[in-house]
């Protein structure tokens, strides 16, 4: 008899901008500054029973400026320290790639293509449809709407900057904890189709 695995909901995060303070080419965990809040947010994504799925750029690896490794390892640490807040991330996805260094410049995985979030969905079963995307660039917000998964752009990080550039119909937040408590709270939407149309043309 086959047995079809249940579908489960998850909160797909940006690291950089997002959860930590922005710094370029970020590996070493003595720089890692939780943005505040963030913290709480993820034990809060946990609590509501979704997955909390990490998916980042790294094109730092591409550049030469660090190593996979160096990224585990960060990753590793920030577990660590998760743990004693009773806290956890469910799964790390990075892109190691870059458009114009390395042997891979088309990867499809380097947001704001969607492999990231795609890879995770059928790694752990993921329902998109009931999941969300919460970053501070335009290009989270693209890799969301362009995986099916209903996006939030936090104005941390580069959010600021970045508003203005997104559709009128996609979420903002001030941080990853309002964030969270939007999607707790019900309020973020789908985005409608002037926003699917747009990135349509814009990343096809």
């Amino acid at each position: 008899m086959h047995v079809t695995a249940k579908l489960k909901p998850a909160v797909f995060l940006d690291r950089d901008g997002t959860l930590n303070a922005e710094k370029n080419y970020l590996h070493r965990f003595d720089d890692w500054q939780w943005i505040p809040g963030a913290v709480e947010a993820i034990r809060r994504i946990n609590l509501q029973g979704y997955l909390a799925i990490v998916v980042t750029n790294q094109a730092g690896i591409a550049r030469g400026f660090y190593t996979g490794d160096d990224v585990l390892h960060l990753h590793w640490q920030v577990d660590q320290q998760l743990a004693k807040f009773n806290a956890r991330i469910d799964g790390y996805y990075f892109c190691s790639h870059h458009p114009e260094y390395g042997d891979n410049r088309d990867c499809p995985c380097r947001k704001p293509r969607p492999g990231m979030l795609l890879a995770a969905a059928r790694g752990l079963c993921i329902d998109l449809g009931a999941s969300f995307m919460i970053g501070d660039k335009t290009i989270d917000v693209e890799a969301g709407v362009r995986a099916g998964v209903t996006p939030i752009l936090v104005l941390t990080g580069y959010g600021e900057t970045e508003r203005d550039k997104v559709s009128a119909d996609i979420t903002c937040a001030t941080d990853v904890l309002h964030a969270v408590n939007l999607i707790a709270a019900g309020r973020p939407r789908p985005p409608g189709a002037r926003a699917m149309a747009e990135s349509s043309r814009i990343y096809s």
